[in-house]
């Protein structure tokens, strides 16, 4: 970290993130999953417009790479990514969906070497990449004589909002788009909000009518919408722009942190040492796959 004001904003930023999964994990309780999501984007992406539309002049999507940068966002960063994970929140703890999504940069690095045919892997990335998946097996644990257990599946549902957003970043690197990054999020926000609000009517048992609105929801739904994206975003997008993509990255392995002690502060969730240790292997990949860019970063601080 450059300053100190980065570091307390980078660490504002794990915060915001993690304890994002207590929120889901606590709004849950009585609101439909993919539902609850879409009322939470519902409030961001109208917030996050209204920020665009006056802190930029670029915010409004007027070419086809515009809009096709949007589709991709709000499809995959947005819509499958909130619906596969407040649908696998159900039945995972805060901390092991924090940890699941933080192999994001790892799925991301893989894709990009399919989908990019000048990207190759060395073998310590490689490496890097393997630890990564090995690091998932550790904290899902899967029980190849048990059958498909609703941990299990649950799991099954974070990987996929991981590989959603993974892959939805990879794409967005091949659009050639002049939508500034404000506008792009916000965007992406409010289509993805539809999205969902489509995804929701289409399965069973999600309805306004399935909703409860307690106070425990109403300030779970606010939290995620005003805290965890909207300055969520700001902050990411400061500190990108201070810090750069690898550092700003590191931001995925500090969340389950403050995941892991909010859940067990707020909602008695417990984390076993096979699930911290798949956590740190998960860690050891990403920093493999990433050496010759951290190893970059450092010098330039020096």
């Amino acid at each position: 970290m450059s300053t100190r004001r980065e570091t307390l904003l980078f660490v504002l930023l794990a915060m915001l993130w993690g304890t994002s999964f207590v929120a889901i994990k606590a709004g849950l309780e009585d609101l439909p999953p993919v539902l609850f999501a879409a009322i939470r984007y519902d409030l961001a992406g109208v917030l996050m417009l209204a920020y665009a539309a006056v802190a930029t002049d670029d915010w409004l999507p007027r070419s086809q790479a515009d809009w096709v940068a949007v589709a991709i966002s709000a499809t995959l960063v947005i819509a499958l990514y909130n619906a596969f994970l407040f649908v696998g929140e159900q039945d995972v703890t805060s901390a092991v969906a924090a940890i699941l999504i933080a192999t994001n940069p790892i799925l991301a690095t893989a894709f990009s070497r399919a989908l990019l045919p000048n990207e190759r892997l060395s073998t310590v990335g490689t490496a890097g990449l393997v630890l990564g998946f090995v690091g998932v097996v550790l904290v899902t644990r899967p029980d190849v004589t048990g059958g498909l257990s609703a941990e299990l599946v649950a799991s099954g549902f974070v990987l996929l909002a991981a590989l959603s957003i993974a892959l939805g970043s990879v794409l967005l690197q091949r659009v050639d788009s002049g939508l500034g990054t404000e506008g792009l999020v916000a965007w992406s926000n409010g289509v993805g909000a539809v999205l969902l609000h489509a995804i929701s009517r289409a399965l069973p048992n999600e309805s306004l009518g399935g909703m409860t609105l307690t106070a425990e929801s109403v300030v779970a739904i606010v939290y995620l919408a005003v805290f965890a994206s909207v300055i969520g975003y700001f902050v990411y997008f400061r500190l990108l722009d201070r810090l750069g993509a690898i550092q700003i990255n590191l931001v995925s392995y500090a969340t389950p942190v403050f995941a892991a002690v909010t859940g067990w502060l707020l909602l008695e969730e417990t984390i076993d040492a096979t699930t911290v240790t798949g956590f740190l292997v998960v860690l050891v990949g990403f920093l493999l796959l990433k050496r010759d860019a951290i190893r970059e970063e450092l010098a330039a601080l020096r």
